[in-house]
């Protein structure tokens, strides 16, 4: 049956649609996004919160020209389908298909590639100014949600935007901060006509013609624009806004498409920064997603029925941020110093239940990791042992304060990095394929990566007996299936372990790598083959004894890691052999040179060639070589 949505190749046809046509519409982009993400998985509760935004700002605004900046852009599947995609919608998240996010390159309406939350309004303004420099005379709006004004990136951009007072319109999604509490007709009322054209001009020509009153004029207008803050404090929350420089106004029904036109309408004229407030519901219009928001955030494959998850994982074994929740607690109640961080993240690092025994214990300080990482600094300077658990790829942005506030001055911090290596579907943006490189070379912080879910609280062990900055990353997905240990040995500080002794060759991985590589080894036995395999364990400092001794015995040496080849752990078992004096070939499994796309981690994996198939095809290549051992120089 043909449907209204079918028929939108382009946003401008949103102009021809009456208000019923309208409302039918909306339902039609949440029945296509709910049974799509059913199948791929993805950002579901967001993008339903904004489906008749999405629809009020394509009618209002004309993308390309007019731009759109979707901070994070998990809410952005609505605006994929009004922007010319209906036909790729079924490919979102899949291997080679749409991305989960706004992507510069997949349509012309993604003005700017987004997948890290708070960078909106920044990037707004700079557009915003951009435009004037030149000379041109398009929109900018930046839709942010409310939980990405806890970045203090947003309020830089904020307060750059009110300095420079550049014409930009910045929306705050609001689906859930208190903040949203004055909602009604009264407000609703005021922000539409407040933002009027005809109210914006009276508006300022009474403040010219009351600043010419002799002797009091500008009494008078210092007291009507006091009067006039006073009413909009009392009716809305927008006074911390105003305060920027911006002109605020709602807060509006999110879901009111007439409202929502008639104000962006308006506030598309007004000269200078405004925020916009609107309030919508997570999960709008799919119940099981209304009744849960934290499930529908990010899901994987579903029953759209009923909205239970479909089972896409075989293995039984706990995963790894599991193991690492688990233990954590374990660790807190042997040691009353242990104090756990995490950037908004609580339920998808795995420490949900240690924020329940331990509340006093447990700080959520929002999407801040520079804070975190600064707070916890903070923690260890009054003797306590904070663990910052946050995603590799998030950790990005805190690299500076693990410098300079925690390892410069050598304190007692954990950084424990979820989701590091090839994370899947959310590709590029969310890979955490870069933090072996970018952590490697900082002074006193100890780098460790576990082969399994044992090595992982072997780790945690160790870590929390440490005076001094450590790292450990983790994967996405379930462990081996070994059994948990109860009683926890650490182990020692830069020791590897020799796996497989042989002489034909040496492949020396980390994390996930290792039981690749032995994979690897096996089969290459049952060719005569025989490869000796050392799990390196430590990325910093190296077992230097360990791996010089095997590499001594052997033509040539393989690394193996989930990371980038570009200064990563391949480059410093080449530097170290390089110190040494040790000249032979060394080959690289790991990262090539490039933004990895989406996929599953399988996929992702094969593709690159970091498994079993892919080691032994280095293996064979480096056979290849003439060089029959080792040499020193």
């Amino acid at each position: 049956m043909e449907t209204l949505l079918s028929e939108i190749k382009s946003p401008a046809e949103l102009k021809k649609l009456d208000k019923k046509q309208l409302s039918q519409l909306a339902e039609e982009l949440r029945e296509q996004i709910v049974s799509t993400v059913a199948t791929t998985g993805g950002h579901l509760g967001s993008s339903l919160g904004v489906v008749e935004l999405t629809i009020a700002l394509h009618r209002v605004f004309e993308t390309p020209n007019d731009q759109i900046i979707w901070d994070v852009g998990h809410q952005a599947y609505a605006h994929k389908l009004l922007t010319g995609r209906q036909g790729q919608f079924g490919t979102l998240r899949q291997l080679n298909g749409l991305s989960g996010f706004p992507k510069r390159n997949e349509s012309e309406h993604d003005c700017f590639g987004v997948g890290h939350s708070s960078t909106s309004i920044s990037a707004a303004l700079g557009m915003a100014a951009g435009r004037d420099i030149v000379g041109e005379d398009n929109k900018v709006i930046a839709v942010i949600g409310d939980g990405s004004l806890t970045a203090g990136m947003a309020f830089e951009g904020l307060n750059h935007a009110g300095h420079l007072k550049q014409k930009l319109v910045v929306i705050l999604n609001d689906n859930e901060m208190s903040i949203s509490q004055n909602v009604g007709a009264l407000s609703s009322f005021m922000s539409r006509k407040m933002t009027s054209e005809s109210f914006i001009r009276f508006k300022k020509e009474t403040e010219n013609i009351l600043s010419y009153v002799p002797g009091i004029g500008r009494d008078l207008v210092n007291l009507a624009k006091r009067a006039e803050e006073s009413l909009k404090s009392f009716m809305t929350p927008g006074m911390l806004f105003e305060g920027f420089g911006f002109d605020y106004f709602g807060p509006l029904d999110g879901h009111n498409i007439e409202e929502l036109t008639e104000t962006l309408h308006n506030v598309a004229q007004i000269k200078g920064p405004v925020l916009l407030h609107v309030l919508t519901k997570k999960g709008k219009g799919y119940e099981p997603a209304e009744q849960n928001p934290p499930k529908f955030h990010g899901i994987g494959p579903f029953n759209s029925e009923t909205g239970e998850t479909l089972g896409g994982q075989t293995s039984t074994a706990p995963s790894y941020t599991k193991v690492f929740g688990d233990t954590l607690i374990d660790l807190a109640r042997e040691d009353e110093r242990i104090v756990a961080i995490t950037a908004a993240m609580a339920e998808g690092t795995g420490l949900h239940k240690f924020s329940e025994i331990f509340p006093e214990r447990f700080f959520d300080v929002g999407i801040a990791e520079q804070h975190a990482v600064t707070f916890a600094a903070g923690l260890a300077c009054r003797g306590l042992r904070p663990v910052v658990t946050i995603y590799s790829t998030f950790m990005q942005r805190a690299y500076d304060q693990v410098l300079h506030d925690v390892c410069l001055q050598n304190l007692p911090v954990t950084f424990a990095l979820d989701r590091a290596g090839l994370v899947g579907a959310d590709g590029p943006t969310h890979h955490g394929v870069f933090d072996l490189s970018f952590l490697r070379h900082v002074p006193n912080l100890n780098f460790a990566v576990p082969r399994n879910e044992v090595e992982l609280q072997r780790l945690m062990k160790t870590a929390s007996l440490t005076e001094g900055p450590f790292a450990y990353r983790y994967p996405r997905g379930n462990g081996v299936g070994l059994p948990l240990l109860d009683n926890i040995d650490p182990v020692q500080i830069g020791r590897g372990e020799l796996l497989r002794e042989g002489n034909d060759g040496l492949v020396i991985a980390v994390g996930i790598m290792v039981d690749e590589a032995l994979a690897a080894a096996d089969q290459l036995a049952k060719q005569g083959i025989n490869i000796a395999v050392v799990d390196a364990r430590f990325i910093k400092p190296l077992d230097s004894d360990l791996i010089i001794a095997q590499a001594e015995k052997v033509p040539f040496v393989i690394t193996a890691e989930e990371n980038s080849l570009q200064g990563g752990f391949g480059a410093a078992v080449l530097e170290l052999l390089s110190d040494t004096g040790l000249v032979m070939p060394v080959l690289r499994v790991g990262i090539p040179d490039h933004f990895v796309g989406q996929g599953t981690q399988a996929e992702l994996r094969a593709q690159l060639g970091l498994d079993a198939e892919g080691i032994m095809k280095k293996v064979k290549q480096a056979t290849q070589y003439q060089s029959p051992k080792a040499t020193v120089g």
